[in-house]
């Protein structure tokens, strides 16, 4: 199963390159979004929930983005206002971000807010709202109705998808040959609350059955590598090929979890599938992170949550990627749990609010992201002075030569604190120690209670030569060679223009104390190419 996976994974690509459809492909071991024939760097901003459904409100939003370097808009489509009645497809607000996106010279990704989002049904039509019997909800233990459509429901998969096919069909028409649309995203933040799992009479009989043999064979096929909770539920259990969910998995909270991801998934995957059918771009599902110290039902849970990564994957192969919504500490903690050889990162969305200039850096450049998307990105007063515009700008000047050392294996990011201040990095002779600026101690605010994140990329363009992109940095070098020391030859700052570099002025006298250390100061943003060499 898993070769007949990536041979129709391959096929797919093959067939959207040739169709020039944007693709995802693996690039030197690492994934990447390509469009129109070349590779695309994602630098996004997320929509609150309400602004797309305006499109005069649209006109304010436009030039605010333009003003933080954005690339890509990230924006909802609703169902209720899509089809607002039975079978009558609306695609005025789609056309308008369509042609918005378009004149402002940028790309799209959509977010079709179908079935649920944020768990709950709320974009669902009224239509199906109104009609309990024709759409059943989602029940408690003790029978209670929820604002969610159960997602054992045959009429609302078919009505879902209806839509959907329509959305993606009128998408082709209007747009399979400009490409503005990248990606769509299939419902929003899907989970279960305020219990683990569902309780209707289909559900209950779905719990009560054998677990499917689509997601056993999941199990066997890929028990080296599964996520440890399910590895350890399942293996506790006798690792068993057959029998009911409690069988399988144990009688608990999380049993109830799996069982849910799995219906989700096979219901998300199937209004994906269909409408790849109509229109192949890549599709993701993202996910609402949970909280340490809570069961599942006290969070919205059975999404694509780290903890039930593989549920997804068995049950939704026709789904790109799995995506967290940062509203979470830790962003290192939940960025590993998301990168994985079947899982491309990509952060659609993430509290916008200070410090997202470096993860910004940090994503792109470590974790070779698809691309970064702060939400409700339209909510500044002060577009031109926002950070993440700041980073934005340097990362787009950057963008050809990450993807070229995607390729050389010659990337990395780092993101820098007071807690976390000093990283090292082995790159072609030399080795680096990054260090956030303030540790130099006499930089302005070394002496404050709380640093403000540092963040940057490092690309290797040769075994002694490298561009430094980001804000707040300070990096020595010492070579991998014993007995001999790394000197720095010069380093330049300067800029791209039209995808070439344009030294400024050379920096080997104050500005690198003497030969001392490359430094990017804290709000300052840049570019900077250093040369080294070696001596004894």
């Amino acid at each position: 199963m898993g070769v007949l996976l990536s041979l129709l994974t391959i096929l797919a690509r093959a067939q959207n390159k040739q169709q020039d459809l944007p693709y995802i492909i693996n690039n030197g071991g690492y994934p990447e979004l390509v469009v129109n024939g070349s590779p695309f760097l994602i630098m996004g901003g997320e929509l609150g929930n309400s602004s797309a459904s305006d499109m005069a409100y649209m006109g304010h939003v436009w030039p605010k983005l333009k003003k933080m370097h954005l690339n890509t808009l990230v924006a909802p489509v609703y169902w209720e206002l899509l089809e607002p009645r039975e079978r009558k497809i609306n695609f005025t607000l789609v056309d308008g971000l369509i042609a918005g996106a378009r004149k402002n010279n940028m790309k799209l990704v959509l977010l079709w807010y179908g079935t649920w989002k944020n768990s709950m049904s709320c974009y669902a039509p009224a239509w199906v709202k109104i009609n309990g019997a024709r759409f059943p909800r989602a029940r408690t233990l003790a029978g209670e109705a929820q604002e969610i459509i159960t997602p054992f429901s045959e009429n609302a998969l078919a009505a879902d998808k209806k839509a959907f096919v329509a959305l993606m069909q009128h998408i082709k028409n209007i747009d399979g040959k400009r490409h503005t649309i990248l990606m769509m995203q299939v419902e929003n933040e899907i989970g279960m609350l305020p219990e683990a799992r569902d309780h209707s009479k289909a559900a209950d009989e779905a719990f009560a059955g054998p677990v499917p043999s689509k997601l056993l064979t999941y199990l066997g096929t890929h028990s080296n590598s599964l996520v440890p909770e399910i590895r350890k539920r399942w293996q506790e259990n006798g690792a068993k090929t057959s029998g009911t969910w409690e069988d399988v998995f144990g009688k608990s909270l999380a049993t109830d979890e799996l069982f849910m991801a799995w219906y989700f998934g096979v219901y998300t995957n199937e209004v994906a599938r269909t409408g790849k059918a109509v229109y192949n771009i890549p599709m993701y599902v993202n996910a609402a992170l949970n909280r340490p110290g809570k069961k599942p039902g006290e969070y919205p849970s059975a999404g694509p949550l780290p903890h039930v990564l593989d549920i997804w994957k068995a049950a939704a192969p026709d789904i790109d990627m799995l995506s967290p919504d940062f509203y979470n500490p830790d962003f290192k903690y939940w960025s590993d749990l998301y990168t994985r050889p079947d899982n491309a990162l990509f952060i659609p969305e993430l509290r916008f609010q200070d410090g997202i200039d470096a993860k910004a850096f940090y994503a792109i450049g470590h974790y070779k992201a698809l691309g970064f998307s702060p939400f409700s990105i339209e909510s500044t007063d002060k577009p031109g002075e926002e950070r993440i515009g700041k980073a934005y700008a340097i990362i787009g000047q950057l963008a050809g030569e990450i993807s070229k050392a995607k390729k050389r294996k010659s990337l990395d990011g780092v993101m820098l604190s007071k807690d976390s201040s000093t990283v090292q990095i082995e790159m072609g002779d030399y080795i680096l120690t990054v260090s956030h600026e303030f540790t130099l101690g006499w930089s302005a605010g070394a002496k404050d209670k709380n640093w403000p994140l540092a963040g940057g990329i490092i690309i290797g363009l040769s075994k002694d030569e490298f561009y430094v992109g980001g804000t707040g940095l300070v990096i020595t070098f010492k070579t991998k060679a014993n007995g001999m020391r790394a000197g720095i030859l010069n380093i330049d700052e300067g800029r791209f223009v039209n995808g070439k570099w344009q030294p400024g002025r050379r920096m080997n006298g104050d500005q690198d104390h003497q030969g001392r250390h490359l430094r990017i100061p804290q709000e300052e943003y840049g570019i900077q190419k250093v040369k080294l060499y070696s001596y004894q």
